[in-house]
């Protein structure tokens, strides 16, 4: 059986879900301990094998980090408002209004659940929905991304996006 949507009344959809929370969750389990995907975000030298090619400085609270992406010839900076170590990171990207949780909660000593909750989407952005699913797509892909490293030693995903 074939559906038929009406493309305003999907959008009005999502439009209404987004209203209610104005965020993107993102969820992934990895199995590692929680300590290992807490160093992979916050030890320079580790982003590099998953993420970003590195950061300007181990990631704590109140810290200013510029984030560098070599293939890009890029960079991008974030504040660190929280860290609650192996448990919680909080930042903000530079210039933007938008805020970053990670939330790892430990299953047992080998496994955890990362929660990336971003949070800050404008209603009246007109790219609203646009925006939301790069950013959607783009969590998804840096925690796919994490789960290979840790999980298989794999270090070369982070280059293989295309859009």
């Amino acid at each position: 059986m074939s559906h038929k949507y009406d493309c305003d009344t999907v959008e009005a959809a999502i439009r209404k879900r987004v209203d209610e929370r104005m965020n993107n969750l993102t969820k992934f389990q990895i199995n590692r301990p929680a300590q290992e995907l807490f160093e992979a975000f916050v030890d320079p030298a580790k982003i590099g094998n998953f993420w970003f090619s590195s950061s300007s400085a181990r990631w704590e609270e109140g810290k200013s980090i510029t984030l560098f992406y070599d293939i890009y010839n890029a960079e991008v900076g974030i504040t660190v408002h929280e860290i609650e170590v192996n448990k919680r990171i909080v930042f903000q990207w530079a210039g933007e209004e938008n805020i970053v949780t990670i939330t790892l909660k430990a299953v047992d000593e080998a496994t955890t659940i990362i929660e990336v909750n971003e949070e800050g989407f404008q209603e009246e952005d007109p790219a609203l929905l646009q925006k939301m699913v790069d950013n959607k797509e783009g969590w998804v892909y840096v925690l796919s991304c994490l789960k290979g490293y840790l999980e298989h030693g794999i270090n070369t995903l982070r280059e293989g996006l295309v859009k």
